[in-house]
């Protein structure tokens, strides 16, 4: 059966794309197309802000060729959105007439306010950050807001981009000194304006291809050992530090800087200027890539109005959900084990062998949810194809820390292949934080052989350190034949973690 289409049409300052979106199994929007024309509209309007002829020509022969991708694609629904390009223009009417007498595109034009606001609703939907700034560098404007948990307080729209502050301050392909000095002067004074900006002291968090392509860079040149933009952090150090790297090549060497886009070779360092000194002005160390944005705030939007709500409750939750649905993960499985699981450590704690924080608890009935998920796609080698699929899939809520603290657990088949894993992030994490996802994986490959036939035999578990022996007692429901079996071959994980041996007794109890 085919699924259902939707698209939008975006057409901005300096890219115009369609992307074709999928709705799931779990009822989530899916990218299955991107198709990007680098027009450059800003570059036609003029003085008089008009956008010239040559820029309305370009702008409707690429929304044909856009009309032939959507027309075979036999879309359920577009939406066309304009922002700041044709916002801007004082001959808007005649552009969004054009538009739609000769393609298949009626027009949205977004408004300042609704451009800054999709941009929010995609951040606090996709992210787990309660208190932010958002910033969004178009090609004719920049759109910033403040959130304060979840919700918006302030926006608020500036009328330059990377491509007008590029046209407006720089001659050449990029900017000398003086014209750097100019630039960056201008960036402070527009951003000083704003006072809630101010030693805010919050994350920001950049929208758009300007900061995706800074974060692609420093992904790259970092050598950067896993796959994905949301939720990657810089500081503010390692942006200052990244535009002096830019700012030391020629422009032919930006064009084959790994992780730029080429047509963006010469916005790139304007764009890293105006994050620079906005984390400067807001006083952060902390910058954070979103890859969802505008397109798809329009999608959370249609969210609102079908379910009431204005946010996902638990964005971290949603994801798992989608995992759930794209995986075909036994919810009934998962949800069984994750209780053995927080019993089996209740247990543990009360034997003084382990003490979990509240945080620690979170990252364990992750894991357990996930726990060898990579089955899905080969069962002899499950382990690596969990790991890798964890912790190379984007999920939304987590950062790439925690995304990978989850694919380290979840992944558990005992300590060599952890050491292995780990050693390309050593660094990541602290010999307490590997001791404890050690501990956690073992809990888990454990605790899932007590239910490995999938049937929740076990009712309840005891635990006693009895003569220099860790005694485990699951009281069973029904034949417990193939779960002993399970554990007898899966109890030395829990016997190398604690050093001594472990005996597990199945009784029925009336």
């Amino acid at each position: 059966m085919d699924k259902d289409k939707y698209a939008i049409v975006d057409i901005g300052s300096n890219t115009i794309r369609l992307v074709i979106y999928e709705r799931d199994a779990s009822g989530r929007m899916k990218e299955v197309e991107n198709v990007k024309a680098a027009a450059r509209l800003r570059n036609y309007l003029n003085e008089e802000n008009v956008l010239e002829e040559q820029g309305i020509a370009l702008m409707i022969q690429t929304l044909k060729s856009f009309q032939e991708v959507a027309r075979h694609h036999k879309l359920k629904t577009v939406s066309a959105v304009a922002t700041a390009a044709v916002r801007q223009a004082v001959n808007k009417n005649e552009i969004l007439l054009r538009a739609e007498r000769e393609t298949d595109f009626r027009i949205r034009l977004l408004s300042e306010y609704e451009e800054a606001y999709y941009g929010y609703l995609a951040v606090i939907n996709s992210t787990s950050i309660t208190d932010g700034i958002t910033i969004d560098i178009g090609g004719g404007s920049t759109e910033i807001t403040m959130f304060r948990d979840r919700e918006l307080k302030e926006y608020h729209s500036f009328p330059f981009g990377a491509l007008s502050l590029k046209k407006g301050f720089v001659k050449g392909d990029l900017p000398e000194e003086h014209e750097r000095a100019a630039l960056s002067a201008h960036i402070e004074s527009e951003l000083g304006s704003l006072a809630w900006l101010k030693d805010a002291q919050l994350p920001v968090i950049g929208i758009g291809g300007s900061a995706r392509n800074l974060i692609q860079v420093n992904q790259a040149l970092k050598e950067y050992p896993f796959a994905g933009v949301h939720q990657y952090e810089m500081t503010l150090g390692e942006i200052s530090s990244l535009l002096g790297y830019l700012e030391g090549q020629t422009f032919e060497d930006l064009q084959r800087t790994d992780g730029l886009s080429k047509d963006r070779a010469d916005l790139i360092i304007p764009a890293a200027l105006v994050f620079e000194a906005l984390c400067s002005e807001v006083k952060t160390n902390a910058f954070v890539m979103s890859r969802k944005g505008l397109r798809d705030g329009i999608f959370y939007e249609d969210l609102i109005r079908e379910y009431g709500i204005s946010a996902y409750p638990n964005v971290v939750e949603e994801s798992f959900y989608e995992m759930a649905s794209d995986f075909r993960i036994d919810m009934n499985h998962a949800i069984s084990v994750t209780n053995l699981a927080l019993e089996f450590v209740r247990l543990l704690e009360k034997n003084q062998l382990v003490s979990y924080t509240g945080k620690e608890l979170i990252d364990l009935k992750r894991g357990a949810f996930v726990f060898n998920v990579g089955q899905y796609i080969d069962h002899e080698s499950s382990s690596r194809h969990t790991f890798y699929l964890l912790a190379n899939r984007t999920i939304d809520g987590m950062n790439h820390k925690d995304r990978l603290k989850t694919a380290l657990v979840a992944s558990y088949v005992g300590k060599s292949a952890l050491k292995q894993y780990l050693e390309p992030v050593q660094e990541w994490f602290t010999k307490d934080e590997q001791r404890m996802i050690r501990t956690t994986g073992a809990v888990l490959k454990f605790v899932y052989s007590l239910n490995s036939t999938k049937r929740d035999i076990v009712k309840s578990l005891n635990m006693e350190v009895k003569g220099g022996t860790l005694v485990i007692y699951a009281d069973c429901r029904a034949d417990w034949g193939p779960e002993a079996y399970q554990t007898e071959k899966n109890k030395k994980h829990v016997e190398k973690l604690f050093r001594m041996p472990v005996e597990v007794i199945f009784h029925h109890s009336d």
